[in-house]
């Protein structure tokens, strides 16, 4: 029996809800995420036959083609007026399913994603690498997007970006920008790369950093010359330095170190919690700049100071997680359950929030004082 709504129907409701992500599998009603948590709408559950109908009305015969051939597909989608959409298609238990992510038209500043000045400054520099980190779904994307959005509308350069696939879209407004989607406008990101210097640019945007020679490359652009950006899974900036060295053969793991001190400009590590109101979400970030010091000791191998470099930088401009997600529960903006929950040490924490809001005269949070013990074992299970 033939479905009564379509895919654009589904996405509309994902939008008109504030959702991020449409789920569809079988066996189950459409589902959205709504300020993280999965809601059905209002449908009966879906058939083998509905999920096909609806993730292949998606794709064109290419595209269908592809997907049939190796049961994944990534891809980019619009509804008119609505929004764009990341689309990740893929088969579980021989049932095609997809997660389709809203990526709105509007591009936000690096003011309303809550980026401290010094992020203007560094992205402005001429050469260099720029790290932007931090789990799936933490808000990467919208982070290097308005990085580029201020580099277009202040500067007049040559901004090529390699994407997987194409979400946010540049306007030319003072820049030139053209955006490559790999597998429609290139074959991958290492192709890309290695013809990218060709084509003149000032600024590089490289999606995602997800293998050694990928990350060659983008070094090596950032070491001749130009200013690039580019992506890793990692939490924090010693883990992010360590992955990107890591993944080379240990007899060439010096010198990539050592090119990294050279061309590294900052690392900022990024994670999404629930506001207070649980209306929307927000990011805490930890920013790392590359000081004399952050390179000597990338350099000499010696990661695990950077926490404490990172600690003191404040006055420039430098910010440890758990002192933002302080920042964050001071100001009101988060719950202290949701911002322990997101923190590196939760005993160390705690005496953080205890010594902020004693200092300004401010009660405990609530949640702070009737869950105390329960803060302990939290510590321990991420141990």
């Amino acid at each position: 029996m033939a479905l009564n709504y379509t895919m654009d129907d589904l996405l509309r409701a994902l939008v008109e809800h504030g959702g991020s992500d449409l789920h569809i599998r079988v066996g189950l009603p459409p589902l959205v995420r709504i300020r993280g948590d999965l809601t059905p709408l209002n449908y009966p559950p879906l058939t083998p036959e509905d999920a096909e109908e609806l993730m292949f009305s998606l794709m064109n015969e290419e595209r269908k083609r592809k997907f049939l051939e190796t049961n994944e597909l990534d891809m980019a989608y619009s509804v008119k007026d609505v929004a764009r959409f990341r689309v990740n298609a893929l088969r579980q238990q021989g049932y095609v399913g997809g997660v389709m992510r809203c990526i709105p038209y509007e591009i936000k500043t690096l003011e309303q994603l809550g980026l401290p000045p010094v992020i203007k400054d560094i992205v402005l520099r001429p050469r260099g690498l720029v790290l932007v980190t931090g789990p799936t779904g933490s808000g990467k994307t919208t982070t290097l997007a308005a990085m580029i959005r201020y580099i277009n509308e202040t500067t007049a350069k040559h901004i090529i970006t390699i994407e997987d696939p194409i979400e946010f879209v540049h306007e030319d407004i003072k820049s030139i920008v053209q955006q490559r989607e790999v597998h429609e406008d290139t074959h991958s990101f290492q192709n890309a790369l290695k013809h990218v210097l060709r084509q003149a640019p000032d600024v590089i945007l490289v999606g995602e950093l997800r293998d050694l020679e990928t990350i060659h490359l983008a070094i090596t652009a950032a070491e001749t010359g130009h200013l690039v950006f580019g992506t890793l899974h990692t939490t924090d900036a010693a883990q992010t330095v360590d992955r990107a060295i890591d993944v080379f053969p240990p007899d060439q793991q010096a010198q990539i170190r050592m090119q990294l001190s050279v061309t590294i400009l900052a690392i900022i590590c990024q994670t999404l919690l629930p506001t207070a109101d649980r209306q929307s979400r927000i990011a805490a970030f930890e920013i790392m700049i590359a000081t004399p010091a952050i390179r000597s000791l990338i350099r000499e191998g010696k990661t695990h100071q950077l926490p404490t470099e990172i600690q003191q930088g404040g006055e420039l401009g430098m910010q440890a997680l758990d002192g933002h997600l302080v920042q964050l529960l001071v100001s009101g903006k988060v719950t202290y359950e949701e911002a322990l929950l997101k923190c590196g040490n939760p005993k160390e924490f705690e005496m953080r929030v205890e010594k902020a809001f004693s200092q300004r005269g401010l009660p405990l949070p609530t949640q702070m004082t009737s869950q105390a013990p329960a803060s302990g074992q939290a510590g321990q299970q991420r141990k």
